[in-house]
């Protein structure tokens, strides 16, 4: 399944994790690349390297989950591999619940169509850690109970359920990618940030850092390349087909920790930390089992650096001026 001389669409490519992987996908030289997005969290400022590197990238502001819109898309440009990135983040399934899940499933619900309709040959489809819910044990397997605590969780927990019962049902093309928490340039900075982005932001601007609850809570911080590097590693490989499939490096870290490690890198290190009440819907545990990945592809991603993390400082604080 080489992405060489492939026509390839990628839904939600102007985002984070998004435009990383279309920087990768450039690499593999497709024939065609488009990109859909509607520019909920996208950004073009995320796709100039693209536009650089691949200056026929096409981009088109859409909304994912419309059927009949993707399909136009999928038939007019001979699209072959669909990679299924787009997505309401987990923040606004606090504050917009029914519009987070219907729009999620949605557009998982609309490429499993479209696939069924024989329109496209491969899905691969993002999907979240955050679907198995705190870890009942950990490391946590694919075969971790889905237990999702927030309206974010249980839509990704529904979307994978929708692509298993159309492999089983009508023998489409999937792979389900399940990547822990990802971390890099691009992510997000705005009202819907993640933690390291809020942590580098405040800290610049001299605020105090706000953990929610103890901040023992761990995570299984993955660098936002490897997860691109990883996603195209596995439409290659024959033997994925069908599955799902953890993407982490094995290794727990604590919300402690990791604000510790950040601001020793900006030089910080007595910068105040302040503990607030628990967010609604934060898992306690996230550790994951990478072996499933390991026996298909033989890596997994590299445990969580301060090399990696100095480059998001660096990267975020450009952004920042």
């Amino acid at each position: 399944m080489s992405l060489r001389d492939r026509a390839v669409l990628v839904t939600g490519g102007a985002g984070f994790i998004g435009s990383h992987l279309i920087d990768r996908l450039i690499l593999e030289q497709p024939s065609r690349l488009v990109v859909v997005d509607n520019y909920f969290l996208g950004s073009d400022a995320n796709l100039v390297a693209a536009r650089a590197a691949y200056p026929n990238v096409e981009v088109l502001r859409l909304d994912a989950s419309n059927l009949a819109a993707m399909q136009d898309v999928v038939t007019a440009h001979g699209i072959e591999t669909v990679f299924d990135l787009a997505v309401v983040p987990l923040p606004t399934s606090l504050t917009y619940p029914n519009w987070t899940v219907m729009t999620n499933i949605g557009i998982t619900a609309t490429f499993c169509e479209i696939a069924r309709r024989g329109l496209i040959e491969r899905l691969v489809h993002m999907s979240s850690s955050e679907a198995y819910g705190s870890g009942r044990y950990v490391p946590m397997d694919e075969g971790h109970p889905d237990d999702a605590i927030t309206p974010y969780a249980a839509a990704k927990a529904a979307e994978d359920h929708i692509i298993r019962s159309y492999i089983q049902t009508f023998g489409i093309d999937a792979t389900v990618v399940r990547p822990f928490n990802n971390y890099g340039p691009r992510q997000n900075p705005g009202t819907y940030a993640g933690i390291i982005p809020i942590v580098i932001q405040r800290a610049t601007r001299g605020l105090p850092i706000e953990i929610h609850g103890d901040g023992e809570q761990t995570r299984d911080f993955t660098f936002v390349r490897d997860t691109a590097d990883l996603t195209v590693a596995i439409h290659e490989t024959p033997e994925a087909r069908g599955l799902e499939i953890n993407v982490a490096t094995g290794v727990g870290t604590s919300i402690n920790t990791l604000v510790s490690r950040i601001l020793e890198i900006m030089g910080i290190p007595d910068h105040p930390v302040l503990h607030t009440p628990e967010r609604p819907g934060d898992v306690r545990r996230h550790v994951a089992d990478a072996s499933r990945l390991v026996s298909l592809v033989g890596r997994q991603p590299s445990v969580l650096s301060d090399e990696a993390l100095f480059e998001t400082v660096e990267w975020y604080r450009s952004f920042l001026g």
